[in-house]
């Protein structure tokens, strides 16, 4: 009746006689101020629990309601163990920031630009906590001429969650903020669970001012954070984000001012460069100068002109005389006596030519005549050989005879048959 009419319920308590014996299954008593019960948790669920399960700690449980028949005892075979309240906290806190990041809150495009040097600061925070005198303390520090318009609401507790809201949206209707920090100092995730709450976070998306969030210490992380236009790890840093050190930007106006005198100096520098260049050719291109440079210009170029003209006559009279020269070399009685000459000259030489082509082509044929005698076959027959044939081929070895061939002998006064026996 037992485990068919209740079973699988979740139940809260603290951890008491807890025993790990060899077998690794736990063993243990969960109580609160009025009551306790038997638990088990075998070794094949323990081992899935995330955190070291000791003697007073406060644990949720997951288990089914039984009888341990050998001993007659009520007790609870646990499935699944979680720390009390921050592990219930943990899956409110887990299903809302997915709910939100689906529908889009917490996308980037949606981000608002946070002003690194803001002029108007508003503040959420308490008016009491730790968290707004470090982040006064750092604006005055760096940036002590910015304006600052604290917005008090409680950071924990059951109202905190419509304070945040009211004070969020006050600072919208001021309008006068460039940036509204959201800060608080570190706690416990039930501390700061107002930040967390959903009505929270749509506040801060829906606000017009960027927020930039600095809850907790930095290890610390809320709904709240992943909504905000920027996360800080801390109040102070969500402080020094929004502000630029004084010292930082004095020092940045040193430098600025050090380049921009540079930048002066050499500015000066060019233009006097320009204006020296610039008086330069004024009097270079000034009409006294350009007149005097036209009249150096006129007596040089009458100067060349002169000088050409001469040239060109002196040139003109030597091309004259050449061409009477060549006329007077041209005269064709002269010419005629010239190229008699030269014909009576070549007639002559060509006698010369032809009378020794005679002699060479005589003598050249002599040679050849010599030469083709001492190779004619008839002057060899005549000292005593014979040419043998057969059919009109010339027989050079015996093996081309065999018996009975008729063959052929030519001698130097005849041709004889004969027959090979």
């Amino acid at each position: 009746m037992l485990e068919k009419g209740i079973g699988s319920i979740w139940i809260e308590g603290e951890i008491s006689n807890f025993s790990k014996p060899a077998s690794g299954h736990w063993y243990f008593s969960l109580k609160d101020e009025t009551a306790q019960l038997r638990a088990a948790m075998f070794k094949n669920k323990n081992t899935r629990v995330s955190f070291i399960a000791e003697n007073g700690q406060k644990v949720l449980i997951r288990a089914q309601v039984t009888l341990y028949q050998a001993r007659g005892e009520f007790q609870v075979v646990v499935e699944h163990m979680e720390e009390a309240g921050a592990g219930l906290l943990m899956r409110q806190f887990e299903a809302l920031k997915q709910q939100l990041s689906n529908e889009g809150l917490f996308s980037t495009e949606y981000k608002k630009a946070v002003p690194t040097q803001a002029n108007h600061i508003g503040i959420i925070t308490s008016a009491s906590g730790a968290a707004i005198r470090d982040a006064l303390s750092v604006i005055k520090r760096r940036a002590p001429s910015t304006e600052v318009t604290v917005f008090p609401t409680a950071v924990q507790g059951e109202s905190a969650t419509a304070q945040i809201i009211k004070a969020i949206e006050s600072a919208n209707r001021y309008e006068k903020c460039d940036v509204l920090l959201l800060i608080r100092g570190g706690g416990s995730i039930e501390d700061l669970w107002c930040f967390n709450e959903e009505s929270v976070a749509r506040a801060i998306f829906a606000s017009n001012i960027p927020v930039v969030s600095g809850i907790g210490h930095e290890t610390d992380f809320t709904i709240a954070d992943f909504v905000a236009d920027k996360r800080a790890p801390t109040p102070s840093v969500a402080a020094e984000t929004v502000t630029t050190d004084q010292y930082e930007l004095m020092s940045h106006i040193d430098l600025m001012s050090a380049r921009l005198a540079r930048e002066m100096s050499h500015k000066l520098a060019l233009n006097k460069q320009k204006t020296v260049k610039l008086n330069e050719r004024l009097v270079v291109f000034h009409p006294r100068h350009q007149m005097k440079n036209l009249k150096l210009r006129l007596i040089y170029a009458q100067s060349k002109l002169n000088s050409q003209a001469r040239n060109l006559v002196m040139t003109r009279q030597q091309q004259l005389r050449l061409s009477i020269e060549a006329i007077r070399h041209q005269n064709p009685i002269t010419l005629i006596k010239v190229y008699a000459k030269q014909v009576e000259n070549y007639s002559h030489q060509n006698i010369i030519s032809m009378k020794s082509r005679v002699t060479q082509s005589r003598h050249q044929l002599e040679l050849q005549a010599r030469s083709l005698d001492n190779l004619s076959p008839l002057k060899t027959l005549s000292r005593g050989f014979a040419v043998v044939s057969k059919q009109q081929q010339t027989i050079s070895s015996v093996k081309q005879l065999t018996a009975h061939d008729d063959i052929e002998i030519h001698l130097k006064d005849g041709i004889k048959k004969a027959q090979i026996l």
